[in-house]
């Protein structure tokens, strides 16, 4: 099977983060919560990391239009991540509303 390496680590580090959380849990319902929460966190987390390196790219582009396009696409990237787990939240509230969880 010739899998990517960045799709092997990610997977590895979901397991890792969520592996605690389903040892731990109780029913259905907590453990879906808690992963959802971690996973949420841990997305958080790598968005505002892009926020920074982005942020870094622009510093030291130093005018050189090639890096500032890298640095832009990054920025856009880390703006996309967010977007995206700020809707995944509120589909997530939606959801539980409307299944009445």
């Amino acid at each position: 099977m010739n899998i990517s390496k960045k799709i092997l680590v990610f997977l590895l580090l979901c397991i890792i983060v969520c592996l605690p959380t389903v040892a731990l849990g109780a029913d259905l319902l907590s453990i879906v919560t808690k992963v959802s929460t971690n996973l949420k966190a841990l997305s958080g987390g790598l968005a505002t990391i892009a926020f920074v390196v982005s942020g870094l790219m622009f510093l030291s582009a130093t005018g050189n239009p090639s890096r500032m396009a890298i640095a832009k696409g990054s920025l856009i990237a880390g703006v996309i991540g967010i977007t995206i787990i700020a809707l995944a939240s509120g589909a997530e509230a939606f959801v539980k509303t409307f299944m009445g969880v």
